[in-house]
């Protein structure tokens, strides 16, 4: 098996007004994806909570799991969005 270089791959990247679309929409559907499945995690945890309060069967261990899912996932969003504003910071300090 033959191992090519990076040089072709880098000089057809690296053209100005070469941008790739796609990979932006990927990354656009896929944290909208990710938003709105913590949101879903967030109503589901709401929602165990009241069932709970208002005694319609939950178990304690089903509000506390629930709960915690919610915070996981969230803690997961906000340190995704952290390292995204950390990688588009490096991004423009680069030079050109």
């Amino acid at each position: 098996m033959k191992i090519e270089g990076f040089g072709n791959l880098l000089q057809n990247t690296m053209q100005p007004g070469k941008v790739k679309q796609s990979g932006t929409e990927d990354f656009n559907n896929t944290f909208s994806d990710l938003i709105k499945d913590v949101n879903q995690d967030q109503i589901d945890s709401q929602n165990t909570m009241e069932k709970f309060v208002s005694g319609e069967g939950v178990q304690l261990h089903e509000v506390m799991i629930a709960g915690e899912k919610a915070k996981t996932s969230l803690e997961l969003l906000m340190e995704i969005r952290n390292k995204t504003v950390d990688m588009f910071k490096e991004l423009t300090r680069m030079p050109i």
